[in-house]
């Protein structure tokens, strides 16, 4: 029977989004943040957890109302047409050539600590991380849940110790009075800071997984971006306090630098594992969600095909292998063409922002009453997002008309 397994409970749910919305962020953007706001970044992260609530409770609506695995091309299905589904499921997928290797190279900067000399080159590094992704997402989402709930709890006991070492009080609590001249620093740190809660919709497409998803599933977003942000927003008081950023060397260093000063050059190894473990459960989430999003268009259009199979785990093996293959070749083209981490990382956001926006205007049509109202002001918050992200905004709007062109054409096709 070509149907996933009901494996995912609340607290394994609140564990995987909370990982997935921390995963790289935490080990750079605070930092950035300050570099670019100062104090004010304090105030920043809670402007941007204000925003993201209408966001993160509209997807919470939507998942609960539609659990599918399809995630936002689904909901676009049910508001829309099966074209404009397709070609939503398509453009999610279009990320993982330029969003998703260069996350795994972040993960494999710390993994490269942790291999022995002879095999701890960055291409390797990053091979090695496709293959344990490809590995634990066969496992079932139950064990991948655990494993990420575990990381979750490694990375608060990591800055819980920072604050506790750190002689954090209520002075460095205190929050900034803000002025006129504040403003333009926060809106551009927020700007930044953004990247840091992408990651609500691949979540969307784990509610076909849930036991309860009707009660589990809008709680677990819920809570997990409230865990994420608070998170966010006690390290960067750590950071601020020690002034640890200024430069992007110092940035992306920032956490290392902390904790060897903090508690010796003997914590250097426990950080990069816990560095290596909060990147891959970032990943992680991001992988299970295109393997199901492939699974999902194979089960609505070609159901007998192989990609529309699962294993006896519950799992799309096939979907997922062919999405682990396609995430290795990336690594190897991008590692060797040599382009910047953060290039990709732009294309990729530009995506995740539009079909942010496709949700919202999905949930307009399917909600109601006070539900509607918010996912109104969501889809107001996603457009000012998607037009301040500037010339990258254009490969995913390249890439979606591309999408819409060919399914408008397999329709006349299909006509005749």
């Amino acid at each position: 029977m070509n149907q996933l397994k009901k494996e995912i409970t609340l607290l394994s749910g609140i564990g995987q989004l909370s990982t997935t919305l921390l995963g790289t962020g935490l080990f750079m953007i605070p930092a950035i943040a300050a570099g670019i706001a100062g104090e004010f970044s304090l105030w920043a992260w809670l402007f941007l957890f204000v925003a993201i609530c209408p966001i993160a409770l509209t997807f919470a609506q939507l998942g609960k109302r539609y659990p599918n695995a399809g995630g936002t091309a689904y909901f676009v299905r049910k508001a829309f047409d099966k074209r404009l589904e397709r070609s939503v499921a398509w453009l999610f997928v279009s990320v993982i050539p330029v969003g998703v290797p260069a996350a795994v190279a972040l993960a494999a900067g710390f993994l490269q600590q942790l291999l022995p000399e002879p095999v701890n080159g960055s291409l390797t590094a990053q091979l090695v991380t496709v293959a344990l992704l490809v590995g634990v997402n066969l496992m079932g989402a139950k064990s991948s849940g655990q494993l990420q709930t575990l990381i979750a709890i490694s990375i608060f006991l990591l800055v819980g110790a920072f604050l506790w070492k750190g002689g954090v009080g209520i002075t460095d609590l205190t929050m900034p009075s803000i002025s006129e001249e504040s403003l333009w620093p926060i809106g551009a740190a927020l700007g930044v800071m953004f990247w840091c809660f992408v990651g609500v919709e691949a979540f969307a497409h784990m509610g076909e997984e849930f036991k309860s998803p009707e009660r589990d599933f809008p709680i677990a977003i819920i809570a997990g971006c409230f865990i994420a942000g608070a998170t966010y927003w006690a390290m960067s008081v750590v950071i601020l306090k020690f002034g640890a950023y200024g430069t992007p060397q110092f940035d992306s260093a920032s956490i290392p630098w902390l904790s060897e000063n903090l508690f010796g050059p003997n914590f250097k190894m426990l950080i990069s594992v816990i560095g290596f473990s909060a990147c891959f459960a970032s990943v992680n989430l991001y992988t299970q969600s295109f393997s199901r999003m492939v699974w999902a268009q194979a089960r609505e259009n070609k159901p007998e095909g192989k990609m529309a199979q699962v294993s006896s785990r519950g799992v799309p093996q096939n979907a997922t292998l062919s999405v682990g293959g396609v995430l290795a070749a990336s690594c190897i083209i991008g590692y060797w063409s040599g382009l910047d981490l953060e290039f990709f990382l732009k294309l990729a956001n530009s995506v995740f922002v539009l079909v942010y926006l496709l949700a919202m205007l999905a949930a307009l049509k399917l909600l109601e009453g006070a539900a509607r109202w918010l996912a109104g002001i969501a889809l107001a918050l996603c457009v000012i997002v998607f037009v301040c992200l500037g010339w990258s905004m254009l490969y995913a709007l390249g890439v979606f008309g591309l999408l819409m062109f060919q399914g408008k054409k397999d329709t006349t096709k299909a006509a005749v």
